[in-house]
């Protein structure tokens, strides 16, 4: 019988969950990704699949590091005649987006990720798959265990609690890390190299609130508002999604207008940096307006089709029966309802430096609320602190103006661009050379860890790139296969090329 520590740390090992990589390729890659599919790695719960690399690097002959934060250093020592070649270090975090349908039984805490392959995709079975950032890592893994490669001193950095909050990077230590370039795998478009990325913030909202009874004679009716796409909060927020959170509170907005009604309830999101897809809302009618709550929320779905149309496709909203005993205080519930319909979401401003790309931007990303109070949050991106900061400062008015609690947390800087990056004109190359074509070089609206490893990294020359991966941060989520197996070969080709 395996110990304790053995049956926390071993990988999940079940049926065939992870067959459908079985006969993909690079095969290195895809099975370093069906280990992680088979290992819980939620935020902030990405101890197992630490301690498996940890053994699995020591066991391979290369020095490993645990720092405080929580992060894993794994160091691979340069081959024969390239001691001299500057120190790179390879990047990716361990944890990933935990979206799933609300029809799904899925448990991220102990299920593996099942993928499936489509049309020369892999996706995950009514869950998010880790693509983001699983196949920077299963890569990363892949060119510590190569044989074959010549390279410079390897450091692979694996951060924990990206997605949560950045909190691997922001506690990462100075002086701990040797090499002075680093590639970074956490984009998500093929034939492009990433140089600069947006800083951010969240504001957390809560409310505290008393209970009242349900009036008699009353009602409780449950709606949901499902059927959106999702996506990540920065790469899709100029897409003009659904947010499910403001939709449903625009609809109970009019709804209360029409039919007083009183507020039980009011979920949303899952993921702060996630569009929300779905939300749902308990609310309590007088006696007999089942047929006029129907009609009214059939125009609703029609009017949602026709302004959403050609984006959201599968929108659904549906009312059925409830129970309940409690309800928000009218007062709380106008307060809610209010501060919510006004909150801003979507994008405040496109940049005038860097045409097409978002420069400032909000996702209301979650609402959890009850008769007794409830809390939401908001996730702010700028390419420019000011601007987040600008931003996040309108949300704290706004919720200040009925004395509710508003706080900045969570605070990380953007990735300023560096365009004459000697490392950039070294993968601008490489990929000319491998490929036969030029790539493009962006800055993305997505956080990456690059600029606040930079702060803590005066000097340090950071360039990154992916493979292409559709619907990160939402069920549906997909990594093309094809450029899996042209970002392995660019990775490989730019080791060797560095210090050649």
């Amino acid at each position: 019988m395996p110990s304790q520590q053995q049956a926390r740390t071993a990988p999940m090992l079940t049926d065939n969950a992870t067959a459908a990589l079985d006969q993909l390729e690079p095969s290195a890659v895809w099975a370093h990704f069906a280990t992680l599919c088979r290992i819980p790695r939620q935020s902030k719960q990405e101890d197992a699949l630490r301690e498996h690399l940890r053994q699995w690097a020591e066991g391979l002959g290369l020095g490993t590091l645990v720092d405080t934060a929580g992060n894993l250093i794994i160091r691979k020592p340069a081959t024969a005649g390239r001691e001299g070649t500057p120190g790179l270090v390879l990047q990716g975090h361990l944890d990933m987006v935990c979206q799933k349908n609300s029809d799904s039984t899925h448990d991220f805490s102990r299920d593996p990720i099942r993928p499936v392959l489509e049309g020369g995709w892999v996706k995950a079975e009514g869950t998010t798959l880790g693509a983001d950032n699983g196949m920077g890592v299963a890569m990363i893994m892949a060119l510590l265990a190569d044989k074959t490669v010549a390279h410079g001193p390897l450091e692979a950095l694996f951060t924990v609690d990206e997605e949560a909050g950045m909190g691997g990077a922001q506690g990462l230590q100075p002086g701990l890390l040797q090499g002075r370039l680093m590639l970074n795998l956490d984009t998500e478009e093929w034939g492009e190299f990433y140089l600069g990325c947006a800083g951010g913030m969240d504001v957390n909202v809560q409310r505290p609130g008393v209970a009242q009874p349900l009036p008699a004679g009353h009602e409780a009716w449950r709606l949901s508002l499902t059927g959106l796409r999702g996506g990540h909060s920065g790469v899709n927020i100029h897409e003009e999604r659904g947010n499910a959170i403001k939709l449903l509170v625009r609809i109970l907005a009019d709804l209360n207008a029409r039919q007083p009604l009183r507020l039980v309830a009011l979920q949303g999101g899952t993921a702060r940096n996630a569009l929300p897809r779905e939300a749902f809302a308990v609310i309590a009618l007088p006696a007999g307006q089942a047929a006029a709550l129907t009609e009214a929320l059939g125009r609703w779905q029609a009017l949602l089709a026709q302004e959403l149309e050609g984006v959201e496709q599968g929108i659904k909203l549906q009312a059925e029966a409830a129970s309940a005993s409690h309800m928000l205080h009218e007062a709380e519930q106008a307060i809610w309802l209010r501060s919510l319909h006004a909150a801003p979401h979507g994008v405040r401003r496109m940049s005038q430096r860097v045409p097409g790309v978002v420069e400032t931007s909000n996702n209301l990303g979650m609402v959890d609320l009850g008769p007794q109070g409830g809390s939401c949050n908001f996730m702010v991106r700028s390419l420019r602190d000011s601007g987040s900061q600008a931003l996040a400062d309108e949300i704290v008015s706004l919720w200040a103006l009925s004395g509710t609690s508003a706080e900045r947390s969570g605070t990380y800087p953007g990735w300023t661009p560096n365009p004459d990056s000697p490392l950039l004109t070294l993968c601008q190359q490489v990929y000319q050379r491998a490929f036969q074509s030029d790539s493009r070089v962006q800055v993305i609206h997505a956080g990456l860890e690059c600029g606040i490893i930079a702060a803590k990294y005066p000097g340090m020359d950071i360039v990154s790139f992916g493979p292409t991966i559709r619907g990160a941060h939402a069920p549906g989520e997909q990594v093309e296969v094809a450029s899996v197996g042209r970002t392995w070969q660019l990775l490989q080709a730019i080791v060797s090329a560095i210090g050649a």
